[in-house]
């Protein structure tokens, strides 16, 4: 009996050390008092009856509100059921739950779940505590938390959205997110406002907005369906007529629809005249039709309608009868998107949207274009030099432009730092492939002056043979050369317009190599040399000048040109050992449609090709191959007729 008697007095320390979690919760704290206010409504939550105490947490104010309504909408808030006292509870075990304090989120203890009911809020009750919700996100203290409500807001908008955020516009002190917020609103409007003329004064705003958001929000509500009818309704919601056969619907576009809508019998399928008449053959006719007499395409016509009348075939329109038919009705679009007004309003802003699209789009392209000639302006630089000042036909320059991208590489390797190893790279791939070429120029070069084609034989060897050692020292995989930090991304305009730091790095590159072979080749002693070896190697000769020695400087001087090229390139095209030949095409087209010997003609050369291989692609975009094909056969017809370039030089050095 002893024994009995402590084994109940244990279980009862037990019990009590299980509920007194319950006893020591601060009933006096405001949310408590808050939520036992609205217990009931809480404790059997339902769309009806909760807004109340949903809108009654939400502008309490009470620091503990945000925390208590994200538990609730999480099902962790439990109610216990003597007190009535609410708390936060997490699951141990199957019985058992850890309980804390709503007011401070202060741990009370354990206690058994069998005393405590579970809040399980419905998944309707649910969003409407995610809406409520939002407004405490959207006016945390913490930007970065109001910025991602917003970008919730955005993938998923929901009518409840709205009020929320038009509560805290006027509030928000972040210029930024305060606009975000203000575009925001005015698209939730436009998908959940209260009325037409909200709706409209919040399509009006985007008038002319170029933002892929606002043509998602207003697209929809131009939505329209084609319909049919003996007479056009004079109704808001229908537009203009629309003729069966023309862009917008085809005339078995628009059979098919008054077979649908029961206005017209279908067609006949191909062969069901025939199938008809030979299942209905009786003796030597068919529908009292002599078979010897169902030689065209009218005789069978006029059996198939009498096996119709008969009911013996399915009645079914001839090719014949489509006109008739398609003469007897009026086809039409009706709004389906939105109300008629709502709808002709977001139509008249799309069409300026689209005006503005147009000329972006175009804007775009033209930067492209020009970012695309200043990549071809550079490759070609040095070889306007080799090519279009010496006269000699360089196959090789292409390889040049590889060493160059190589040279970055090798220098990243060892200079982790990537801005510091692009500036090293620029000169140490300058004096790589000026070495290079004044190699080339010593070995090969020197002895093929005035002799074309041994030339062009001999430097394409070169060309195989750079590739060929490129390979055996690299490998064939693609090589990375990495810009530095601060020429990534992007710099975006707009939603369309937008050009990429590398590219604008590269136009600015190319405007300064430009300017340096004008200094070069006009304010220097070299360049003064060059000019005079160019037009008349005796007469310059026989002024002091060593022509020999002029031309390997000036062929070394063109192949340096084209490493720092390769360097330009290679931090946004792959660097491999054939990357060369994706631009010894180009570059001799530049040199030679510009004007051979004349750098403002290789800049425009740059300019022509540039545009024109931009202006292909986009008429072409699925085959960028037909682009340089078609390019290649304008560049042909153009130097047919005017085969010294857009600017010819003129006078000795023409003829030199």
């Amino acid at each position: 009996m002893r024994h009995f008697l402590i084994l109940i007095w244990m279980v009862a320390l037990s019990f009590s050390a299980l509920t007194v979690p319950a006893m020591a919760q601060n009933m006096d704290a405001p949310i408590q008092q808050l939520m036992q206010t609205h217990g009931d409504a809480l404790a059997k939550a339902s769309r009806k009856t909760i807004q109340p105490a949903i809108d009654a947490l939400t502008a309490s104010g009470l620091p503990a509100a945000q925390n208590v309504m994200e538990r609730w909408q999480a099902k962790e808030v439990w109610r216990h059921k003597d007190t009535g006292a609410f708390v936060i509870a997490e699951e141990i075990d199957r019985d058992t739950i850890r309980i804390f304090d709503p007011s401070d989120r202060s741990e009370i203890g354990e206690a058994e779940d069998k005393a405590y009911k579970q809040l399980k809020p419905n998944s309707g009750v649910r969003g409407m505590i995610a809406a409520a919700l939002v407004k405490f996100q959207l006016t945390d203290a913490d930007a970065r938390v109001r910025v991602t409500a917003l970008d919730a807001i955005s993938r998923d908008p929901e009518a409840s959205h709205l009020p929320a955020l038009r509560d805290v516009i006027a509030t928000e002190s972040d210029p930024d997110i305060a606009t975000r917020m203000t575009r925001l609103e005015r698209l939730l409007t436009i998908q959940f406002g209260a009325d037409d003329a909200e709706r409209i004064a919040a399509i009006a705003h985007f008038d002319g907005d170029l933002g892929v958001d606002a043509r998602a929000a207003l697209n929809p509500l131009v939505t329209t369906r084609v319909q049919a009818a003996q007479e056009r309704p004079d109704t808001p919601d229908v537009l203009g007529p629309i003729t069966p056969g023309s862009d917008a619907l085809s005339r078995m576009d628009a059979y098919a629809l008054l077979v649908a809508e029961n206005l017209a019998p279908p067609l006949i399928p191909p062969g069901e005249v025939r199938a008809a008449l030979i299942r209905n053959i009786d003796g030597d006719t068919v529908a009292g039709v002599q078979v010897a007499t169902l030689s065209t395409d009218a005789a069978r016509n006029s059996a198939f309608a009498t096996l119709v009348e008969q009911g013996l075939a399915e009645p079914a329109a001839t090719v014949q009868e489509i006109d008739t038919a398609l003469d007897a009705f009026q086809f039409f679009e009706v709004y389906i998107g939105a109300p008629p007004t709502v709808a002709r309003a977001a139509h008249d802003v799309l069409r300026g949207i689209e005006a503005s699209v147009a000329l972006n789009q175009t804007a775009d392209l033209a930067l492209d274009a020009v970012s695309l000639a200043s990549i071809y302006f550079l490759a070609a630089i040095g070889l306007a030099i080799t090519f279009g000042v010496m006269g000699v036909i360089n196959m090789a320059h292409g390889e040049f432009i590889m060493m160059g991208a190589y040279t970055g590489y090798v220098v990243q390797l060892f200079v982790p730092d990537h801005t510091l190893s692009i500036l090293l790279a620029i000169p140490l791939a300058f004096m790589v492939t000026f070495a290079a070429g004044v190699a080339m120029e010593r070995l090969v070069i020197r002895w093929l002056y005035h002799r074309p084609l041994e030339t062009l034989l001999a430097t394409f060897g070169v060309s195989i043979a750079l590739q060929q050692l490129a390979k055996n020292i690299f490998g064939t995989q693609a090589r990375p050369l990495t810009a530095p930090g601060w020429l990534d991304g992007s710099m975006v305009i707009n939603d369309i317009v937008s050009i990429s730091y590398i590219r604008i790095a590269i136009f600015i590159l190319a405007l300064v190599f430009l300017a340096l072979f004008l200094i070069v080749m006009n304010r220097t002693r070299l360049g003064l040399e060059v000019r005079a070896v160019t037009q008349n190697p005796r007469m310059a000769a026989s002024m002091g000048i060593n022509p020999d020695r002029i031309n390997m400087l000036t062929f070394g001087f063109g192949s340096g040109i084209a490493g720092i090229a390769g360097v330009a390139i290679g931090l946004y095209a792959k660097v491999t050992s054939e990357m060369g030949a994706d631009y010894i095409v180009q570059s001799f087209m530049t040199v030679v449609v510009g004007g051979v010997g004349n750098i403002w003609g290789t800049l425009l050369g740059a300019t022509l090709v540039g545009t024109m291989q931009k202006g292909i692609e986009w008429l072409n975009p699925s085959n960028t191959l037909a682009a340089q094909t078609y390019m290649i056969l304008f560049i042909i017809l153009f130097i047919q007729f005017r085969p010294r370039g857009i600017i010819a030089l003129k006078g000795r050095a023409a003829e030199a």
